[in-house]
């Protein structure tokens, strides 16, 4: 059965305390970028990292004493498992939370360090939530859904009542959808209060090979699936380099760390996806990003805005001719990372040398600008994206 907003209201009660209110900020950035006031709504700076806290503090809550004493299972990619080892361990209940095996490390660690057993089983969330349900069936334990479940997606829903006190004059909120118990809770609760907003759901456009694990999910649940086509006003897709766009800007510019679930937000409204033309909202949805995938995000993205330049070039194979490559970047004020010589194995002239470069730019115009200078120089270009 769908969620009231009555059951959002209790659910706020049970949290209250527990989960934080979580701050908004706006963003001269964004809104500069995006011709429209924005604001962050920064769940990445909930509890365990994510807004999952909400959903499973207010599910286990509820549960009876034998239930408290059977234990509770759960699947996850990640930020799910850490709410209920969270919750889990603060109601003293022993928790078994299955992960895809490819999940990132990070996650798997805090979900152990919250207390919780962490179980790599299945190459994706539908595998993991598969082996859980088996589990279950042996052992008699409480299975606590990502989503597909009306007391988690109420908890969830507290964001939405949190919304419409700190940003009553917004009028486009932007949310991230995976499994959707996030999105439908949260616009359940804006349609009640804030009927006239506009509210948009964002996925990621592969999900079978995505940066955003957080919303790595096959497609929403049955649930919440009927209720975000009652309350969503649209539903758009973005892809990884988008994603990453986004990430760079969050941390550069908001000093936020966001996972790439928690960036889609702000990539739909950066690509003018998210429609509307008002004051704008985007949910930070987590922050729980393994610190490796974000030097790889970090290294995309800041090349996909023309902060990062590699080039492949040739050069005569005599002495003198690379330093006259070197010294065109200098001039060019291009700040060099690596040079990489490649003389076997190319397609090149027996008297020529491969050059790839690495070089830091101020920007796309900057990139354009070294290439141009190096093709006048006689060095050819081949942009490496």
């Amino acid at each position: 059965m769908a969620p009231t907003f009555a059951d959002i209201e209790a659910a706020r009660g049970r949290i209250d305390g527990i989960a934080r209110v979580t701050p908004v900020y706006s963003s001269e950035t964004f809104s500069r970028l995006t011709g429209r006031p924005v604001w962050l709504k920064a769940e990445n700076l909930q509890r365990t990292g994510a807004f999952k806290i909400r959903g499973a503090v207010n599910r286990l809550s509820l549960l009876g004493e034998r239930e408290r004493a059977a234990g509770v299972v759960a699947a996850s990619a990640g930020n799910h498992g850490q709410a209920v080892a969270w919750a889990a361990r603060e109601l003293g209940i022993d928790a078994k939370i299955f992960m895809p095996e490819d999940a990132p490390m990070a996650k798997v660690e805090a979900t152990r360090n919250y207390g919780a057993e962490a179980v790599l089983a299945g190459t994706d969330f539908d595998d993991a939530v598969r082996r859980a349900k088996a589990y279950v069936a042996e052992c008699g334990a409480t299975f606590v859904h990502a989503f597909e479940d009306e007391q988690v997606i109420a908890g969830q829903g507290t964001i939405g009542l949190e919304l419409a006190d700190q940003l009553p004059d917004v009028e486009t909120f932007v949310l991230p959808i995976g499994g959707g118990g996030l999105a439908a809770g949260i616009a359940l609760g804006l349609r009640e209060l804030r009927p006239r907003s506009r509210i948009v759901g964002v996925q990621a456009s592969d999900v079978a090979n995505t940066i955003a694990d957080g919303i790595a999910v096959k497609h929403p649940g049955e649930l919440t699936m009927s209720m975000l086509d009652d309350l969503l006003d649209d539903i758009v897709h973005v892809d990884d380099h988008e994603t990453s766009e986004a990430t760079v800007l969050l941390l550069e510019r908001a000093k936020l760390v966001v996972e790439g679930a928690g960036a889609v937000s702000v990539a739909a409204l950066l690509k003018g996806k998210a429609g509307g033309s008002g004051a704008a909202c985007c949910l930070l949805s987590g922050g729980n990003i393994d610190a490796t995938l974000l030097i790889s995000v970090m290294r995309h993205g800041l090349t996909r805005s023309g902060r990062y330049l590699v080039v492949r070039s040739k050069v005569a194979d005599r002495p003198g001719e690379l330093i006259k490559l070197l010294e065109l970047v200098a001039r060019e004020r291009g700040n060099l990372v690596s040079v990489e010589h490649h003389r076997e194995g190319m397609a090149i002239d027996v008297a020529e040398t491969e050059v790839e470069l690495t070089v830091i730019t101020r920007d796309a115009e900057h990139c354009t600008d070294l290439c141009a200078a190096m093709e006048a120089e006689g060095f050819p270009v081949e942009q490496i994206e």
